[in-house]
Formats: C-alpha cells, sequence, structure tokens
C-alpha cells in the first residue's frame, strides 16, 4: 500500500496507476514543479496567476529520476448535452484536495477554468466559466452541457504536499439523424464506360463522423477498380457536428434492372457501437432488348364477341417501337395492323375473321436493331349461320311434324330444342319430332346450337309452327256485369293459321294488334247504352279456312260504381272460366257525393226560380187545394209526379202570392203539389 498521511476515511482513489518514491518516502512539491505533457517545461509564473503546472520529459513527479513515466489520461465519454463528471486525485485523503486547480488542455496549451480552496470552487472567467460546479464533497468536478468542443484533456492539480496531478480525456459522441438517400432518377445505361453514380446517402449531426457503407441487396459494397466508387465528403456544423455525404457510382449491368440499394451509418456511442440503415432504392437500368414475344389475354379458348388483347413485349429498356402484322390469307404476306403506341392490338368484340398467325416486331431507336418475334396462331371459335328446315314449317291437326337443325361451327356442336313460350327442353340432338299436333302445339320453337368445350359459345335460330285451321277462340259466350252509362273496353283474342282477322257487331274504337305469328288481340272501347245491355256484343274472327265468334252478354250491376271496366276474352282460356276484367280507379264516394247534392239543389233553386217567375206574371193558376199541372208534351206524360211537401207556410216563404199582391190564408197550411203527369 501507498503511505499516507492522512487518515483512511480521507482517502480519495485514482483510475489509473499511483506513483512512488526510490527510497518509498512521500515527497513534497508544488504543482510548478511537476512533469506535464508531452516533455515540454513550463516556467513558473508563466501560467494564468502564476499557476500553470511544469514538468520535463524523462522525469517523475516525485522529481527522482528513472523511477516512472507519466500515466495514460483517465478516459471519460459523453454525450453531447449531458454532464461529463471528472474525478480527481488518488486514494488519499480528501485533506489532499482542499486546495486543486483544473486545467483544459487545447492544442497544447493549459488553461485555469477552476480553483478549489477550503473546497469552495470558484469557476476562471471563460467558455467553462458557467458550466462547471463540484460534487461529491469537492473531489469531482462536473461539466455541464458537453458540446463536440470539450473533447480534450483536463488536468487537475493539489497544491498540497505530496499531491499528484490526474489527467482526463474527455471523448463526446452524437448520434446521426437516420440516414436519408436519394437514388438517380434519371437511370443508368449499361453501355456506359465508367462508372455512373447510383445513389447518394446523407448523415447529418453526428459526432465523430460516422462511417458510410453501402450495400447492393444485402450485401456490402467495396471500392472495385473501374466498377465501384464510393466518394464521401464532411462538413462541420456551426454546433460542431458533422454532416457526411457519401456517393456511389458504379457499371451496372442488365442483371442489376431489379437490385435494392441502401447505405449504413457505423457510429459510436459511450454504450457501444451501432448503426443506422437508409431505405432501399432502386435505379432504372437501360440496356437493349435481345428478344421480342406475343401475348394473348384472356388466356385459353376464344369465342366470338370477346374483347381480345394481342401485346406485343420485349426484355429490353425502354421497350423498342413496336408494330404488329397479321398475315393475309390469300396472299400469305404480313400486313400491318392497328396498334396502339405501346404495341397492344384491341380486338372489342373478336369474330371468325380475325383468326390467323400474327408476328411481332421490335425497333431499338439507340441501335436500330429490328427484332421479330415467333409467328403466333389466334384462334376464335365460333358458331353462325344456324338453321332450321322447313323454314316455315305448317300442318293439320292430328299430323307429324319433323324439324332438322345446323350451324357452322369450327368446333363440334351439340343442339337443343326450347318450347319458346315455356322454355320447356323438348329434346335433344339436330331433329325434333313431333307428334299428333293440335292447336296449342303452335307457336315458336327455339333451336340451341352450342359448343361444349368453349363455355358461352352458342347461337340460337327460332321458327313458327303453323297450325292450319279456321280461327279459334276458348269461349262461345260469356256474361260480364256493367253499369249503364260507362266506357266499356272489350278484349277478344284468337289465334290460327292463316292469322285471322277480329271483327265487332257494335260501332266503337277498335285496335288490333299481334300477340304471335298466328294470335292477333283486339280491344273495343265502348259505351254502355241500353240498346247495347238487350243485344250485347259480338266478336267475330275469321281466316280464309273459316271464322268462329265470341258473344259478350252485359248484365247492369247497382253495386258497382261507374268507371272504365276491360273485358278480355283469351283463346287459350278453359270453357267454364271467366274473362278477366280491368276497371279503373273508382271516383272516390265523398266526391261523389258532394257533387251530386250540389247538382240536386241547382236543380231545385232553378226550379223554384221558374215557378215563382210564372205566378209573378199570373200565368201559374193555383188553387186553395195545392195542386197544379204543369203541361208536357204526350209523349211524357204519365213518365212521373213530382210531389213537393214543406212544413212551412208559402205565404211565409214568399214565393206564392196572388197577382193582385194577396197572401194566402193563415188557416190554409194543407200540402202541395206540382202534377206533372198533364
Amino acid at each position: 500500500m501507498r503511505p499516507s498521511f492522512l487518515g483512511p476515511q480521507h482517502q480519495a482513489p485514482c483510475a489509473h496507476a499511483t506513483l512512488f518514491s526510490a527510497s518509498l518516502q512521500p515527497v513534497f512539491e508544488y504543482p510548478w514543479e511537476q512533469e506535464w505533457g508531452r516533455g515540454r517545461r513550463l516556467q513558473p509564473g508563466a501560467g494564468r496567476g502564476g499557476a500553470e503546472p511544469t514538468g520535463t520529459s524523462g522525469e517523475l513527479s516525485s522529481g527522482v529520476p528513472g523511477v516512472a513515466e507519466q500515466p495514460e489520461p483517465e478516459l471519460v465519454e459523453v454525450e453531447v448535452g449531458s454532464t461529463a463528471l471528472l474525478k480527481c486525485g488518488p486514494s488519499h485523503s480528501q485533506g489532499n484536495f482542499s486546495h486543486v486547480d483544473w486545467f483544459s488542455v487545447h492544442k497544447e496549451k493549459p488553461t485555469l477554468i477552476f480553483r478549489v480552496y477550503q473546497d469552495h470552487g470558484q469557476s476562471e472567467p471563460g467558455e467553462y466559466q458557467h458550466r462547471l460546479s463540484l460534487q461529491d464533497k469537492g473531489t469531482t468536478l462536473a461539466l455541464t452541457h458537453v458540446t463536440p468542443q470539450d473533447e480534450r484533456i483536463f488536468l487537475c492539480q493539489g497544491k498540497r504536499p505530496r499531491s499528484q496531478d490526474h489527467r482526463f480525456q474527455l471523448r463526446v459522441y452524437k448520434a446521426p439523424e437516420e440516414p436519408s438517400i436519394q437514388a438517380n432518377a434519371l437511370g443508368i445505361s449499361v453501355n456506359s464506360r465508367e462508372p455512373e453514380e447510383v445513389a447518394t446517402c446523407v448523415g447529418r449531426n453526428g459526432y465523430p463522423i460516422p462511417q458510410v457503407i453501402w450495400y447492393k441487396n444485402g450485401r456490402p459494397l467495396k471500392e472495385e477498380k473501374n466498377r465501384v466508387h464510393i466518394q464521401s465528403s464532411q462538413i462541420v456544423e456551426s454546433s460542431g457536428l458533422y454532416t457526411v455525404q457519401s456517393i456511389l457510382k458504379a457499371q451496372l449491368l442488365k442483371e442489376d434492372k431489379d437490385a435494392q440499394f441502401y447505405c449504413e451509418l457505423n457510429y459510436r456511442l459511450p454504450s457501444g457501437n451501432h448503426m443506422k440503415e437508409s431505405g432501399e432504392v432502386s435505379v432504372p437500368v437501360f440496356y437493349p432488348a435481345e428478344k421480342v414475344w406475343l401475348e394473348v389475354e384472356p388466356m385459353g379458348m376464344l369465342k366470338e364477341g370477346d374483347r381480345v388483347e394481342i401485346r406485343c413485349l420485349a426484355d429490353g429498356n425502354p421497350p423498342p417501337h413496336f408494330s404488329i402484322s397479321k398475315q393475309n390469307l390469300s396472299t400469305r404476306e404480313m400486313v400491318e395492323e392497328a396498334a396502339d403506341d405501346n404495341g397492344v392490338l384491341i380486338l372489342k368484340s373478336a369474330h371468325k375473321e380475325h383468326s390467323g398467325l400474327y408476328e411481332c416486331q421490335g425497333l431499338d431507336l439507340e441501335t436500330m436493331a429490328l427484332l421479330s418475334s415467333d409467328q403466333q396462331e389466334l384462334l376464335v371459335n365460333y358458331v353462325s349461320n344456324v338453321w332450321v328446315s322447313p323454314a316455315a314449317p305448317e300442318s293439320q291437326e292430328g299430323s307429324n311434324l319433323t324439324l332438322t337443325c345446323g350451324a357452322e361451327s369450327n368446333q363440334a356442336l351439340e343442339f337443343q330444342w326450347l318450347r319458346e313460350k315455356t322454355g320447356e327442353v323438348l329434346g335433344k340432338g339436330p331433329v325434333l319430332q313431333l307428334h299428333n299436333l293440335n292447336r296449342k302445339a303452335g307457336g315458336g320453337y327455339r333451336c340451341v346450337a352450342s359448343v361444349p368445350n368453349v363455355p358461352g359459345l352458342n347461337s340460337t335460330q327460332l321458327i313458327n309452327v303453323a297450325i292450319l285451321g279456321p280461327p279459334w277462340v276458348a269461349l262461345k259466350e260469356r256474361k260480364m256485369q256493367v253499369q249503364e252509362n260507362t266506357m266499356l273496353n272489350l278484349s277478344c283474342e284468337a289465334s290460327g293459321h292463316p292469322r285471322p282477322s277480329i271483327s265487332w257487331t257494335v260501332g266503337g274504337m277498335a285496335n288490333e294488334q299481334d300477340q304471335d305469328p298466328q294470335s292477333v288481340l283486339s280491344i273495343l272501347s265502348v259505351l254502355v247504352t241500353p240498346e247495347l245491355l238487350e243485344t250485347g256484343v259480338e266478336c267475330v274472327a275469321s281466316n280464309s279456312l273459316g271464322k268462329n265468334s265470341t258473344i259478350i252478354f252485359l248484365e247492369l250491376d247497382s253495386n258497382r260504381t261507374t268507371g272504365l271496366i276491360t273485358s278480355t276474352v283469351s283463346p287459350y282460356a278453359k270453357t267454364n272460366s271467366t274473362s278477366t276484367e280491368k276497371k279503373l280507379p273508382e271516383p272516390k264516394s265523398k266526391g261523389v257525393v258532394i257533387v251530386a247534392v250540389t247538382v240536386c239543389l241547382l236543380v231545385l233553386a232553378v226550379l223554384g226560380a221558374v215557378l215563382y217567375f210564372f205566378y209573378k206574371k199570373g200565368k201559374l193558376p193555383c188553387g186553395r187545394s195545392g195542386k197544379q199541372e204543369i203541361t208536357l208534351p204526350p209523349s211524357r206524360k204519365s213518365e212521373f209526379v213530382v210531389e213537393v211537401k214543406s212544413d212551412k207556410r208559402l205565404e211565409d216563404m214568399g214565393l206564392l202570392q196572388g197577382s193582385n199582391g194577396d197572401k194566402r190564408a193563415p188557416g190554409d197550411q194543407g200540402e202541395k203539389y206540382i202534377d206533372l203527369r198533364h
């Protein structure tokens, strides 16, 4: 153990070696008599306030030659902005450090920055004046808000006998920001003879200077003559931090068209080594095409009506100028088609004429080399010209009929027969046999020709089978409930071959419509009159083979509201069924009542006015009996009698007065009648 003149409670440890004299006796020296730094002797009084340390190379701090060398500075590592703690002295008692001077050494020049006297500290004017303080009972100097400029040697010297000076090497660190990378957006040609700029990496505000490493597809890149060159530069910011910029230049190949590049910053902190990576970038690589080829979309079997794209492709970047040609079947020469600038020929609705051989050509505008693809066949499957024999079949009731279907196609066909009205499948195969035909067998039949190997490829043909005979209607007669003085729509439908025509036994507005080639519908609008109620309406359907009719009897219906009624007589209805009636929306009952009451009041008012007028003129004699006849035409006599009763005296109402103005006697309050029979 090194001897000490202080008690154990005052001993202070030191991070590095402790010095002893040759005789193991303590030696007392003043600070300016001690050794400092690389063999440079400082004269007493040369420092600030005569307190700069002195020393000579090869001498011991004890002043005895040949005993020991000056120890290495103690390393203190700290990050920018934090606090550095400098603990001074070996394991001696605290009394040896009650008087200590602190120096900062910059460019081998020491500068007094802090003094400790009787455990009290005082900063010297200068850059550290406001950032220094004492800790741990005066043995530790704290430097706050560390900056990159603080990276230097610090020295503490005790003024007591046997005190040792202690040196610190302060190392400052600052992690750089996340690296940014910018790729060359213009691209690089593989024909370039020198390395071209690939990307630039920038790491900002780090300390000390971080190291930049480049990677391609996860593998580090190194300098390679005429292949890879890395150019780096640094900028010192006003804060003392470094911004590093690294430019990667390389010769790229066609295989590098999908390569991913990124950069990595390696740096050190007090906690150890660290790294940060940039994002990955790719660079456009230009290379000539070596081959061209054709692609067709959609893939697989094509059919008429499909939207087809014939696309020309190449393995060069940028792609060459494309053209697409099709072989002329008659001359066997390739004829250029109208493709767009990207080398795409679009067939919006393909048909069988588009089938044939196609070829793509690519012209490299840089090398003027012309490349041609292999010829590729395009096949558009089709079904066309579907026919049915006989084309206009006719047959008598009870006979048989054979229908035959055929079509054109480049593939094997399947045939199916459908009933047009119901969609019922009648059979498969090109031949359909119809036996014991009746009137209901007449109408539409559809032949469907399809290609089973190509889903959705089919074509159809519709024919109408005519059953010869006079017109046919469902009912001979029927009854219909109607209301007098209303508009009525009567419908009559008949079928037959030849096509029948329909006539009506009453006048009115008739409209005729074809339901199908063998059926016709006629609609008649008539007004219901008493004569129509007596006679009814007859619908007559006729053709060259005969005629048929239906009689519609009209009956009054007291429960029905006035409206528009439609009656339809269909040839396909059952004999005992009733025909369909359609009635327009009935007017609201409240509105009808209001109108009726208003009309009645108006009629009574007019009638009263007329009677009063005749009475005033003396042309209406009235007896005490209160009965008077009004002369009517002979035809209307005995049709009706109107009786008017009143609870008030007419005299009081001012209606009946004599020509001389006399009023009736007050006692005459009998019933009053107007006889309209004569």
